[in-house]
């Protein structure tokens, strides 16, 4: 999650040319194989998410791609978001208290979301609790759980040695 604090977009970090290609490989296999044209945006879009160490905006993703000096507008960007969340390429996570939707590259459901409410970082935690999550509904109560998304608010540990609030 983004400091409210920054008035601009961030120099991306370069991805090296190998990862990069894997990247592109693998989105327009995935595009193909499911009858979808690959696109600039998408490719855009697509190498935003992989370069992204954060969760982030629509708008966000926006500025990070003409950051790096491509032509994508905000509408091209939604619409491409959607397909790859159809095609489970990415996810969209409502993270703390806002409206705004943060989107990321897709991962499984054990991976949760640790947001500190001080400094507002969003970190991975990869643990069984998901798993139990899942079998208590499968088996207390007959549901078939499709996505689990759980968010875990708080003060991570910077903010609480720092003493912060």
């Amino acid at each position: 999650m983004r400091n409210d604090t920054e008035e601009q977009p961030r120099t991306p970090p370069r991805t090296p040319p190998a990862a990069a290609e894997a990247h592109r490989a693998e989105l327009e296999a995935t595009l193909r194989a499911n009858g979808h044209r690959v696109t600039e945006p998408r490719r855009a879009v697509w190498a935003a998410l992989h370069r992204a160490s954060e969760h982030l905006t629509v708008e966000e993703l926006t500025a990070e791609i003409t950051a790096v000096g491509a032509d994508v507008d905000l509408a091209s960007v939604y619409r491409t978001l959607d397909l790859f969340e159809q095609l489970g390429l990415a996810r969209m996570s409502r993270l703390g208290d806002t409206d705004a939707g943060r989107w990321e590259l897709a991962h499984p459901d054990e991976h949760f979301h640790l947001v500190c409410l001080v400094c507002g970082n969003v970190d991975h935690h990869v643990g069984s609790l998901v798993a139990g999550i899942r079998e208590h509904l499968e088996q207390g109560h007959g549901f078939e759980p499709e996505r689990v998304e759980l968010v875990v608010s708080g003060r991570c540990r910077r903010c609480r040695e720092d003493g912060q609030t």
